[in-house]
């Protein structure tokens, strides 16, 4: 699966709670969340630059002045800020999946409320393999193992019915 494939199939499914995510669907889409997040957050320094000036920072004398000491940094414009609700719902639907496919438990997530360790964890299991599911690939359910077929235990053999006499 290409990045910009994996992409298009993460916003197609973007409330798709249900099925699997390959390993290169969901570390595609992180590294695209994650350079788009990036970027906006570089946006929002010219911005705001442009609103409050380009020598005002938080100890200027300048911005002691006017009063405006505090509000520089991110809070004039945050487009990563819009960005990371636009993704939340597709970000929890990839990672529920490719959990699934790594074999884990959708509650594995919760792994992340745990501070440093929880997200050490949880980006073990993300890295984890596809487990149960054949060469068919992802979303198709796994074989059931070769060889002969099992048949259900036999029950002994009742004794025949007795004659009246």
């Amino acid at each position: 699966m290409t990045f910009f494939e994996a992409v298009k199939t993460v916003f197609r499914k973007y409330a798709e709670f249900g099925g699997r995510a390959a390993r290169p669907e969901f570390w595609w889409f992180a590294l695209f969340s994650a350079l788009v997040s990036a970027a906006l957050n570089a946006l929002s320094l010219p911005v705001t630059a442009a609103i409050y000036g380009p020598n005002v920072g938080i100890l200027s004398s300048h911005a002691l002045e006017s009063g405006i000491a505090g509000r520089t940094g991110y809070s004039s414009v945050s487009f990563a800020g819009v960005w990371g609700v636009v993704v939340l719902l597709p970000s929890l639907a990839v990672t529920v999946r490719r959990l699934r496919d790594a074999g884990r438990n959708w509650t594995e997530l919760f792994w992340i409320l745990l501070p440093i360790a929880g997200a050490i964890v949880l980006i073990v299991h993300l890295a984890e393999p596809t487990k149960g599911v054949d060469a068919a690939g992802p979303g198709v359910p796994a074989a059931p193992p070769a060889g002969p077929p099992t048949e259900p235990p036999s029950t002994p053999p009742s004794s025949p019915p007795q004659a009246d006499v």
